[in-house]
């Protein structure tokens, strides 16, 4: 069971592998390289390229669950959307991360940053920044201003990083995406546009010789689930959501 589904309308589970070095781009590797992909997840079979090199195999859409990989110059990823559980979530990102290394020559000194991403998507009309403001609150020392009569709040998107270990080699970052234009908060007409949440958990530089990008994958899991379930749904999300229901 998923125990972050119903704390959104779309909930998702990205992992990203940063390296230094540019990654293979020949026609046989990157093929190759899907086509194992696709052996372990056969609906994977939507294949295309963006204009900027970065190549994507994904699932159909329309059912509003699917895979994803994408190849680009400096950066691996992988993502799912609304899983049926995390461990499926974990699965494809370890399968991956198990993968890359033989067939697309990652080696661990290449390793600028690893990390972990959960998102959470809210379907939402109104002011995104004021319903984030009502949610979360605003710093003590910009309350006042934010209350000022006769104003109406434009820019809020608050955000957080904090380092999870001495070395400062483990970061967590949240952040939030509002999406209300200043037309819309002028004309007092609004769309129902994405509010996202991102929660990253990530780790710089090389792996030493004793570790493994599964392993470490593992190690971030690890940290997001106590983020998450001691920090996170009662102090964010749980009052965002409950705001937006309140509009």
């Amino acid at each position: 069971m998923n125990p972050y589904a119903s704390l959104s309308d779309d909930f998702y589970v990205n992992t990203h592998l940063h390296t230094e070095m540019d990654l293979p781009s020949q026609r046989e590797t990157v093929l190759h390289y899907f086509e194992q992909l696709q052996r372990r997840y056969p609906k994977m079979g939507h294949f295309y390229q963006r204009e900027k090199g970065e190549f994507i195999l994904e699932e159909d859409k329309s059912h509003g669950a699917y895979r994803w990989a994408s190849v680009e110059p400096r950066r691996i990823c992988s993502g799912i959307v609304n899983p049926n559980t995390l461990e499926e979530a974990m699965e494809q990102h370890a399968q991956i991360l198990d993968m890359v290394p033989y067939l697309l020559s990652i080696s661990k000194l290449d390793c600028e940053s690893i990390g972990l991403m959960y998102g959470f998507d809210y379907n939402c009309r109104g002011n995104h920044n004021q319903i984030l403001a009502d949610a979360m609150g605003v710093p003590a020392a910009f309350e006042a201003i934010a209350k000022r009569p006769g104003s109406h709040l434009m820019s809020y998107d608050p955000s957080l990083q904090i380092s999870l270990d001495d070395t400062f080699r483990t970061h967590a970052r949240i952040n939030v995406e509002p999406r209300t234009t200043v037309y819309q908060t002028k004309s007092g007409e609004y769309n129902e546009e994405l509010l996202s949440v991102y929660v990253t958990v990530r780790r710089f530089e090389s792996l030493t010789p004793d570790e493994k990008f599964p392993e470490e994958l593992a190690r971030l899991d690890g940290l997001m689930r106590d983020l998450m379930d001691n920090y996170v749904v009662e102090h964010i999300l749980k009052p965002l959501q409950n705001a937006i229901a309140a509009r």
